[in-house]
């Protein structure tokens, strides 16, 4: 019966060390493999960035708009033609009125009074054309002046809007450029903390080979020297054993561990 068991162990204990070898090639390979990962990931890692480095200055979109003002007023013109026609009428009235005088006889008291009936008529004509004249170049001043003021109203409201939306693109880069980043980051070290975790799962694998290897070969020792004392039994007590006997067990038990 201890010949049977001892057999038993040296098989299972055979069994075990090839199972522990097995095991220790294979977390030997995940830690090799964990650990080339990690090596590339932390030299391909995304560099750090800047996301407001494509920022650029934008008061060129603002301009000066002091050249597009003027003075409608600086240009009214004092209407002389009123004046100038107002002269002549009266001139020509007069000259009309001294040759009726002479033609008819009349009295000098009568032609001084159609003269000067005449010279009134003419007056309020030229006045009324003045008045014309003057009221246009104010209508025309005011005109331009409006027109000036809703150009440069509207001049003003385009470059708020090219720079306001200038100021937003900007802005939309900059976070884009920020999320990209930081989204690649947190997958970067979601990676490297699982390569990590696998790196110390097969490293801690390893070790746990070594030992069931090692637990196994003394299984194997142990099971060899119950085979021998259960072989060495008939053999009465006091007789020679073989020399060399135990150096050969231990030479054997080495190179089983090595193997």
């Amino acid at each position: 019966m201890g010949l049977f068991k001892a057999i038993g162990g040296i098989v299972g204990g055979f069994a075990k060390k090839a199972a522990a070898r097995r095991n220790m090639r294979a977390y030997a390979a995940e830690k090799k493999k964990a650990r080339a990962e990690m090596s590339s990931l932390e030299k391909n890692r995304q560099k750090v960035i800047n996301p407001y480095d494509n920022f650029s200055n934008l008061s060129s979109l603002a301009k000066d708009l002091s050249g597009n003002f003027s003075n409608p007023y600086n240009n009214l013109s004092v209407s002389t033609a009123g004046a100038e026609m107002q002269a002549e009428e009266a001139d020509i009235a007069l000259a009309n009125t001294l040759d009726t005088l002479r033609a008819s006889g009349a009295s000098a008291g009568g032609a001084t009074a159609l003269a000067q009936a005449a010279l009134q008529s003419k007056k309020g004509i030229a006045a009324s054309i003045e008045m014309q004249e003057a009221q246009n170049e104010k209508m025309r001043a005011a005109g331009d002046e409006r027109l000036q003021a809703a150009q440069t109203q509207e001049q003003v409201r385009v470059q708020g809007v090219e720079i306001g939306e200038g100021r937003r693109m900007q802005q939309a880069d900059a976070m884009g450029r920020s999320f990209q980043f930081n989204a690649q980051e947190r997958r970067d070290n979601s990676k490297m903390t699982f390569l990590r975790k696998s790196y110390t799962t097969a490293n801690a694998g390893i070790k746990g080979a070594r030992t069931a290897k090692a637990n196994a070969v003394g299984q194997i020792a142990s099971s060899f020297g119950n085979l021998a004392d259960t072989a060495m039994g008939g053999i009465e007590f006091g007789g020679n054993q073989p020399d060399g006997g135990s150096s050969a067990v231990g030479g054997f038990l080495q190179r089983t561990y090595n193997q």
